[in-house]
């Protein structure tokens, strides 16, 4: 699908590759160096990575990526750090979909291009709050945009875990203008709300979508630092909490937020629908969903 914007794809789908082995890293050090606590005495865990692959409706390659997935180690209970970069034509329903967003043109002519990193962590201890990331450019040729944020997701909630987390994004995202953090927590706190169950699905964060200033240079950097805010506003937070003692009441509290977490990805996200929507391989598309959760 080559068109005037093939340096830009190029360039996005090679830095979400970039975060996706930062993080993978980071996340194996994290296993590495967890020597103390509960769950120390397992094997250090390992990511397993296996590539997926999109097929058109007439069974034509249409992209695709990586999934790398850890589960039942010794800080990561499961976790996942997809890449994807995928294309072809889309659907009456998601034409529709597109049509509604304000993308002008769909109905002539439906091609697009998407790429992205996703990011969910489930975690052993449940001190460590679960944690939710990704950042990602769609095209179509009529349009472009990015999108992206990440948010925290604890069922023990501490204050100062929660005013780091946050600090930290806003320090990221201030070079680029004082008005960005706010708009995107409070677009978060939006996005990230379960109607049904009248409360929010964690403690927030920053999110944004249809991200298209004009300026394809100053929106990748900002997606960009997004992304690069990611492991110096959790990583902290793992290495505090993973080594405190907890009790039963405490698991079970996981697993009930778990439910939520379920609930909310598999009724209310946009990223979910699309892929599941588009033919993505659905086992990378539910890597969000828990390994175990729990409803009251």
């Amino acid at each position: 699908m080559k068109d005037a914007f093939d340096t830009e794809k190029s360039r996005a789908a090679g830095w979400f590759r970039e975060l996706r082995d930062q993080i993978v890293a980071a996340f194996e050090g994290l296993e590495d160096s967890h020597d103390t606590g509960p769950f120390s005495d397992r094997t250090p865990g390992r990511f397993e990575v296996t590539k997926t692959q999109r097929r058109a409706e007439d069974g034509s390659d249409a992209g695709g990526g990586l999934m790398s997935a850890m589960r039942g180690a010794r800080v990561f209970e499961k976790v996942g750090v997809n890449v994807s970069e995928v294309y072809g034509t889309l659907g009456d329903a998601a034409q529709k979909a597109m049509a509604a967003r304000g993308i002008p043109g769909m109905d002539s002519d439906p091609r697009f291009w998407a790429s992205g990193i996703s990011l969910v962590a489930h975690m052993q201890n449940p001190h460590v709050p679960a944690v939710h990331m990704n950042t990602r450019m769609f095209w179509t040729p009529h349009a472009w945009w990015f999108g992206g944020g990440s948010d925290l997701n604890p069922c023990l909630e501490y204050a100062e875990d929660t005013e780091h987390f946050h600090a930290t994004q806003k320090a990221h995202l201030d070079p680029h203008g004082e008005d960005h953090y706010p708009r995107l927590k409070a677009w978060a706190d939006e996005y990230f709300y379960i109607p049904h169950r009248n409360r929010a699905r964690g403690v927030g964060g920053i999110f944004m979508d249809d991200r298209n200033s004009g300026d394809w240079e100053a929106d990748f950097a900002l997606t960009q630092d997004i992304g690069r805010a990611f492991l110096p506003a959790f990583l902290p937070l793992v290495e505090k909490r993973r080594v405190q003692d907890f009790s039963e009441a405490d698991k079970d509290a996981q697993l009930v937020h778990r439910g939520l977490y379920a609930e909310y990805n598999l009724v209310y996200d946009r990223g979910t629908k699309f892929g599941l929507a588009t033919g993505h391989d659905a086992n990378a598309v539910l890597m969000s969903l828990p390994p175990m959760a729990k409803w009251v």
